[in-house]
């Protein structure tokens, strides 16, 4: 693999991993078109670079989670960030596992440009819909454990490439009426624990060179970047922009593999 296909897939990961787009789309469909030799690994590699990001911009938000869960647990004392954090434990759950098994079924079958293109197509449409008729009332702080564990179990459906963790997750944030700033910093603390689990799974198939890390790196970098960026545009804006990137990528993507 050479430096600069590694750091383009870098720079790839961190923009479509954390916006609603599929990144697994994305980092197949490049070397795909490109004919790129990237090892399977170096797609992990590159999750743990967002994950990252993610542990860094929200730092305060963990060290208040694990405290919060800490007082809970031990001290019986209760707290809304004790709470959050055992959510987001449950609903890991059910998305862990059931990707887990899935994983090999996705690489073997449901790798192909048509399908993955259509499944960009399908939940652009799905998101352009529901993000406009769902209605804004939950934040963050007052989401429910019912809440959080059926967007946990939404993720579930990632492994299928083209449907996105976030773009799920965040779709059905919004359909059980959760704002959408709040929807997409759920969804963000939400990948963590399963991206952290998948890297340790990975750990011993890393070949870490120059190559490695600098995608990691770009990854990282351009992750912190597209974090605050999208916190800050769903104060205002909606998911249109990314459901109508959805269809137009992939109607190009199946034009392209039947060509």
């Amino acid at each position: 693999m050479e430096i600069y296909q590694a750091i383009i897939l870098g720079i790839v990961q961190g923009l479509t991993e954390l916006l609603p787009i599929s990144s697994s789309a994305h980092l197949y469909l490049l070397p795909w078109v490109f004919n790129w030799n990237i090892p399977d690994a170096f797609d992990v590699a590159l999750h743990f670079g967002t994950l990252l990001a993610i542990g860094i911009f929200f730092f305060k938000d963990w060290l208040k989670l694990i405290k919060g869960a800490y007082d809970l647990t031990i001290k019986k004392q209760k707290s809304r960030e004790g709470k959050m954090f055992w959510y987001i434990a449950i609903a890991t759950i059910p998305g862990g596992i059931i990707g887990f098994i899935l994983d090999k079924f996705a690489e073997d079958t449901l790798k192909n440009p048509i399908i993955i293109g259509t499944a960009l197509m399908t939940m652009g449409i799905i998101l352009y819909i529901v993000d406009k008729y769902a209605k804004k009332e939950v934040d963050y702080e007052k989401m429910t454990l019912k809440q959080t564990f059926l967007i946990g179990l939404s993720q579930a459906l990632a492994f299928i490439p083209g449907v996105s963790r976030s773009g799920i997750t965040m779709t059905t944030g919004r359909l059980l009426h959760i704002k959408r700033e709040a929807v997409a910093k759920y969804s963000f603390m939400l990948s963590a624990p399963i991206v952290l689990a998948a890297t340790i799974l990975k750990l011993g198939e890393f070949q870490i060179d120059l190559a490695f890390i600098l995608g990691v790196l770009s990854s990282f970098i351009v992750g912190i970047f597209v974090i605050k960026f999208l916190l800050e545009y769903l104060k205002k804006g909606s998911f249109k922009i990314f459901a109508i990137y959805r269809i137009i990528i992939g109607i190009l993507v199946v034009i392209y593999a039947i060509m």
